[in-house]
């Protein structure tokens, strides 16, 4: 039996390879690869080590997972909070709470958001293409 045309079963879905995917140069230490959906956004950031992420807050609700390298961050907005995230590990970071991070060595992580990241997709994200 066919599923019908507006069932979950029936929609098209997606395969991706990260190394098809293209490699965007946000700035000289960080590069990026992304794949959205509809309400989530999948991306591997690439930061050379001593890489800066400023301060800043998104709607997003963020998930970092480590897989080579580590991230130091401080949270909040008086940035009081610091958590080192190394491979393996995962911090979660709730909507619209103040973060800064920067690249302990050279560092690969995975991001997933929700929603998709609007500004990263239109690149407006200006506080990362400093």
């Amino acid at each position: 039996m066919t599923p019908p045309a507006s069932s979950p079963a029936a929609r098209d879905v997606t395969f991706y390879r990260w190394e098809d995917m293209p490699r965007e140069k946000v700035s000289d230490m960080l590069d990026r690869r992304l794949i959205t959906g509809d309400r989530m956004m999948l991306a591997h950031v690439y930061l050379k080590k001593g890489c800066v992420v400023p301060k800043h807050s998104h709607e997003n609700e963020q998930l970092t997972y480590i897989i080579e390298g580590a991230l130091r961050f401080w949270i909040g907005e008086d940035q009081k909070k610091e958590v080192v995230v190394s491979a393996g590990e995962v911090l979660h970071i709730p909507s619209n709470v103040p973060h800064k991070a920067e690249a302990l060595e050279d560092t690969l992580d995975v991001d997933i958001f929700s929603p998709p990241r609007e500004d990263w997709l239109k690149k407006t994200d200006a506080y990362l293409r400093r």
